[in-house]
């Protein structure tokens, strides 16, 4: 622990919350260098849906290696990048209905986000951003001015403009529409919201505490973007590739979005990928205006092809996965329900799930007396009041049973009850 005491920048976060050493990792599953285990519900904080050194998608990638394929090719052609682009379109892309052009970005999700604003910005001739309260896109500066959390905000240490904020759904509370309080903003000359390039908006806002949009809001938003002639960005970069269910978080509600940024799961094994899609009309981009030596990561093309041949070519896997997140949902409803509203609230979408505490010092003490008792759980929100559950898809029944029942004893123990019993 020492070299990293003295060496590791004080910026580091999970070590403070995960004070072990990490060895080895096999599906939902942690051990550290003594072997102890522990479960994960942090998933890479979204980037391992289909877990820890998942068998497929890792012998693909040896298989890869073996046979000398490119690792690094900028954005030149390679077969790797060919497999993924016919896989996203035959197995995800045509089902859906939508027509998308693929740019590939520097390798994280804060890349995705600074490419989908500046095309944005291109196309309408316009500066302004609408992005969200309690949003979080990315800590480099574009994503970070349109994000919500003022800790975050606060590391730019310069201005952050050309981003206006306005209430995400159930903002003001689920009586209050929100949609209408946006439309006037935009519509009134007087109002002091500029005409927008884009609003830029997440389904489910992870990090913002697990704030879930429903459908009907986010068809409204729709409607508002082609109202006023704004393109519509939808940050699919923690809820995506399965997180809720389906390929895409906002497939529920039916919408179009002009722009989806990915990246986290898009490589299915935790390799750095971003990827921004863009309606062909709105694919303005001059040759190399905009670029990164590292967008194209074909390692992380040949895991992504993998995970979505295997486990998108049909909808078993996306219905299990809303199985298993109605699962966790009816756990932490009977949580909330033994406990009160006023203690705590389940939160989120298929396996993007929480529980939310009226005091933030219950959920931290929840996550810390879990970590004690083998399980890894982080916390989310604006004051960090919800204890955040992003385990791996593909975790099975019995690990999330023993997962949620970790959770549940130490929600117990926090508020000085007796557990409940696990649900069959």
């Amino acid at each position: 622990m020492e070299v990293f005491k003295n060496l590791e920048s004080e910026v580091q976060s999970y070590a403070r919350s995960f004070p072990v050493v990490f060895d080895r990792a096999r599906g939902s599953e942690l051990f550290t260098e003594q072997g102890k285990r522990y479960i994960d519900f942090l998933g890479g904080a979204g980037t391992l849906n289909y877990g820890h050194n998942n068998p497929i998608l890792k012998n693909a990638l040896l298989d890869y290696i073996a046979t000398d394929g490119i690792t690094h090719g900028l954005d030149m052609h390679t077969r790797a990048k060919a497999e993924f682009l016919q896989s996203m379109q035959q197995h995800i892309l045509r089902p859906r209905g939508l027509e998308y052009v693929f740019q590939f970005t520097g390798p994280t999700g804060t890349n995705a986000v600074e490419a989908a604003l500046k095309v944005a910005r291109k196309v309408k001739d316009r500066s302004n951003i609408l992005a969200f309260t309690n949003g979080f896109h990315g800590c480099t500066l574009g994503a970070v001015a349109a994000t919500g959390n003022e800790h975050h905000r606060g590391g730019a240490a310069v201005s952050l403009s050309d981003v206006q904020r306005v209430p995400f759904c159930g903002y003001h509370g689920r009586d209050i529409d929100t949609i209408k309080m946006i439309d006037k903003l935009i519509g009134d000359p007087s109002s002091g919201v500029d005409l927008p390039a884009a609003m830029l908006v997440e389904t489910v806002q992870g990090e913002g505490g697990l704030n879930a949009a429903d459908a009907n809001w986010l068809r409204g938003l729709e409607r508002l973007c082609r109202k006023y002639d704004i393109l519509l960005i939808v940050d699919d970069i923690q809820a995506g590739c399965g997180r809720t269910g389906s390929f895409f978080s906002f497939e529920e509600a039916g919408i179009n979005p002009d722009i989806v940024t990915l990246s986290k799961s898009l490589s299915g094994y935790g390799l750095p990928f971003a990827v921004v899609l863009i309606k062909p009309e709105f694919d303005v981009w001059e040759p190399g205006e905009h670029n990164g030596t590292f967008r194209g990561n074909n390692h992380a093309f040949a895991t992504a092809t993998a995970a979505i041949n295997h486990y998108w070519r049909d909808d078993e896997f996306s219905r299990a996965v809303k199985a298993k997140g109605d699962y966790v949902g009816e756990r932490f409803k009977r949580m909330a329900d033994r406990y009160g509203h006023t203690v705590a609230q389940p939160k989120g979408r298929g396996m993007m799930r929480g529980l939310a505490f009226a005091n933030p010092a219950h959920a931290q003490s929840v996550t810390k007396l879990a970590f004690e008792k083998g399980l890894v759980v982080e916390t989310a929100g604006s004051k960090d009041q919800v204890v955040k559950c992003l385990a791996p898809l593909t975790t099975s029944n019995e690990i999330l049973a023993e997962g949620l029942d970790i959770i549940e004893a130490s929600v117990a123990e926090v508020l000085q009850q007796t557990p409940l019993a696990a649900a069959s």
